[in-house]
């Protein structure tokens, strides 16, 4: 029988914030993908918070996310949430959420 992988509860209250920011696609060429995702953020202005996600062919695609910080890879941000400025009001509104579901 497989064992069953632990949630982490950390990273599991990141991804729901993070599904709050605007999500950006694009399809990257011969260029790296980190590059491709710096290119299309400056080509389109686009303003943080924001998630890039990066179809390098048919199965795999890469998510960045786009900070006052600078870029970072979307895993990272999901671990480490609470140390990005950028992510503060959507905490603040993903929490007021959950107080005002209990309270009811």
């Amino acid at each position: 029988m497989a064992r069953r992988k632990r949630v982490n509860p950390r990273r599991l209250e990141g991804k729901r914030i993070l599904d709050l920011v605007p999500r950006f696609g694009l399809e990257c060429c011969e260029e790296k993908s980190v590059t491709a995702a710096r290119r299309f953020i400056e080509a389109n202005r686009i303003q943080p918070p924001a998630i890039v996600v990066v179809h390098r062919s048919e199965r795999i695609q890469e998510r960045y996310f786009w900070g006052f910080k600078g870029l970072f890879s979307a895993q990272y941000v999901e671990e480490n949430h609470f140390t990005f400025p950028s992510l503060a009001l959507l905490r603040a509104q993903l929490s007021g959420e959950a107080q005002g579901d209990s309270v009811a």
